[in-house]
Order: structure tokens, then sequence, then C-alpha cells
């Protein structure tokens, strides 16, 4: 889940019209979790083909990405790599909340509860290499580029947009910025109405900006210090000091200028705390990497779509006219060449 900064930051709303003509540079596991995890039945069930085979993550990346490309964002996925020794403790972590969500699906199914059985069944998205693979060549056929990184993603579209290849860096997940983003877009592909965890609420969901400068200044802090608040919190890599949320930590870390004052005022201790920071101020990253957009194959995503994962062709036909006639709009080649 990463680091949760939402009461120490503020966001600005944006439209997708809003971001028109920019490159973002997304996260693409958290952003496939994303599809896999909401993109079900009633009953908590994925979307599956006829073979049994699950393609939520298909149908987000085809219909949530062609919606990104028609307003003339430009897109590029960047897949995780190898993970940090250090988060080994977080994925085993999720692992057994998985599993636990799995028995506490079952056991409301044979209950008759389709509300809970969906929201346990949302805890329980797998995301498998081949779902992976899966992904990068549907995002080859409609155009769109992706990034392999040698680790952590949103450390590579942090990087990306740190070097100005990408205007922003795009996930739900804050670590963005303690990666180094100068931008963070929340929300790129969740805009619309979403029922809030276990209430009867619905809440407006639209893009959301944040500015690295102008949250640090806000904040009175430098980006070393964020990691620190950071660190104090919890991460992905080390559990935190017990009782100290958001707002502690940044009073702390205020006070004290370093994570070690405020470890000394608690009476606590963080191990590996340097090789944390090295994580997020100097992570595993890669310089080479190509990012061209290009005219969707229609033919070839509908084959894999229609013919391979039995989708429907006339949604398939409509989402890829869509950015098809969007280019032509706006002054690109004509739709007849790519019909």
């Amino acid at each position: 889940m990463g680091v949760d900064l939402s009461d120490l930051v503020n966001a600005t709303p944006r439209t997708l019209e809003d971001l028109r003509g920019r490159s973002i540079a997304i996260d693409a596991f958290n952003t496939l979790y994303q599809f896999l995890s909401i993109i079900r039945q009633p009953d908590g069930t994925p979307l599956m083909d006829r073979q049994g085979r699950v393609t939520s993550h298909l149908s987000g990346i085809v219909y949530r990405t062609t919606n990104l490309l028609a307003v003339g964002i430009q897109p590029a996925f960047v897949f995780d790599g190898r993970p940090p020794a250090l988060k080994g403790r977080t994925i085993e972590a999720r692992g057994e909340v998985k599993r636990k969500a799995e028995r506490e699906w079952q056991d409301a199914l044979e209950k008759g509860d389709l509300p809970r059985a969906r929201t346990k069944a949302m805890q329980t998205s797998r995301l498998t290499g081949e779902m992976v693979e899966q992904s990068k060549r549907l995002l080859g056929l409609l155009g769109v580029p992706w990034v392999q990184a040698p680790s952590e993603g949103e450390a590579q579209a942090a990087h990306m947009a740190r070097r100005g290849d990408a205007w922003a860096a795009a996930s739900q997940d804050y670590d963005a910025f303690l990666f180094g983003a100068p931008i963070l877009v929340r929300n790129l592909a969740l805009s619309g109405r979403r029922k809030l965890p276990r209430k009867d609420v619905y809440v407006d969901v639209v893009p959301e900006q944040l500015v690295l400068d102008v949250t640090l200044t806000a904040l009175g802090l430098t980006r070393d210090q964020l990691v620190d608040v950071g660190i104090l919190m919890g991460t992905d890599f080390n559990k935190g000091v017990h009782g100290v949320g958001p707002k502690k930590a940044l009073a702390l870390v205020k006070a004290h200028r370093s994570l070690e004052g405020a470890l000394r005022e608690l009476g606590a201790s963080i191990e590996d705390a340097e090789r944390i920071r090295e994580i997020f101020l100097r992570p595993e990253v890669a310089d080479e990497y190509e990012l061209a957009w290009r005219e969707p194959d229609v033919e070839g995503a509908t084959r894999m779509l229609v013919d391979e994962h039995d989708f429907s062709a006339e949604r398939i036909e409509g989402a890829l006219r869509k950015v098809l006639e969007s280019r032509k709009q706006g002054g690109q080649e004509s739709l007849d060449r790519w019909s």
C-alpha cells in the first residue's frame, strides 16, 4: 500500500481534459491491481473468458487506456522488476491478507451475502506473470509504450518524470513523492463514482495533481525529511514506530530535523533505516528506455481481445475507433488508413 500521506498533502482536482498533451508514466502494477480488484461480478468473481482465464486486467487496460488516448493523454506503463530484499516481509504479509480474504469470501458466498462477498473478493487479487505478459502485449497492440523497471516501478516512473521524459508519475500510492517525482497524478484510471469500503456511500472520484516542491514548502520539509516521515510511519520496507501516524511523524521530524532525533525522543529504533533511505533517495532505475506512441494495431488488438479472450467485438471496435477519431480531429492521419 505504500506510505499514506493523505492527511498531510493537498491535492488539486483535475479533469482528463486538463491533462491533454501530457505524457504520464503510470505505475503498471499499481494500476493492474486496481483493475483486478474492482472489475468483478456482483459476487466478486473476476471477469473471465470462456476458458476460465481472468480478463479483468485486459478489460481495464483497453477501456481505460483508450479513454486516456482519446483525450490526448500519452500514457507509458512502467512495470516492476525485482523487489528490494527489505520488501520481503511486506510481500508475505500481503499474501496472508489475501489468503484470509479468500476464506472470508467463500464464507460470505455460502451465506448468500453478496455485498460482503464482493468486498472480500476485491482483497484477493493476484497479478501473475502471465497477466503481466498479456498486459505488455496488449499495450503494444494499442500503440502504448511500456518500460521494464529493474526494481520498483514507482521509482522508475519518478525517475522518468525527474528527467523530463514524462510530465508526471501516476499511482494511487504516495511513494512516488518519496522517490522524487516532481508531479504525482492520482485517480488517473479510476475517475467516476466509487463506493466507499464497508459503507453504503458513493463518492465522485476525479484525477488529482500534487506537486512535490509545493508540498515540501507547505510542510516545511526537504525531500530527505519527507522520506524520514515515511520511515517513521512505516513503508513497504519497514514496520515504522508503533503509534506514530502522519501528523505525529511530521511534528517529530520538523522538531528534530531528522529521523535519528525523532527516534531518540521516542526511545525507539528502526532496523536498516539507512538502507531504506537509500531505496527512496537513490533507487535502482534504468536510463535506457524508449517512449514512442504509435497508431494502434486494430486488427491485432481485435484478434487478441475478441478472438482469444471473448470480448465484445462491437465494444472493442468502439473503443479503438474513439482513439482513431480523436487523432483524426487533432490533425493526425486519416481514419480511413487505420480502419
